[in-house]
């Protein structure tokens, strides 16, 4: 459970006002994308775009697809979470890393 608060702790955080200027829907992320048409409270364009750029740092394209899913399906992210495939196991630790990442940079 402590890795899946982790993990989402990067979709709840505030940003200050004008950190940054989003990107247009056309030039956003898979996971800016999600996390802007979420119904999560904490979601605002700024943030969204912040967690993008850590992404594109830190994911692969294959990787931010398989994540922006957990946006419009958490349930799928406790399934990755918990299954013992090598490649799940492989991403997990990939999106706990980023998601540590995110929290200090765009928090």
């Amino acid at each position: 459970m402590r890795l899946l608060s982790t993990s989402l702790l990067v979709f709840s955080l505030a940003l200050p006002a004008a950190v940054v200027l989003p990107a247009t829907q056309a030039e956003a992320g898979r996971i800016e994308r999600a996390c802007n048409a979420s119904d999560r409270r904490a979601a605002n364009p700024a943030l969204c775009s912040c967690i993008q750029r850590v992404a594109d740092q830190m994911l692969t394209t294959r990787d931010q697809r398989k994540a922006a899913r957990f946006f419009r399906d958490p349930q799928r992210a406790q399934e990755v979470r918990k299954s013992d495939t090598p490649a799940d196991d492989a991403f997990w630790s990939r999106w706990r890393d980023y998601a540590r990442s995110a929290a200090d940079i765009c928090g």
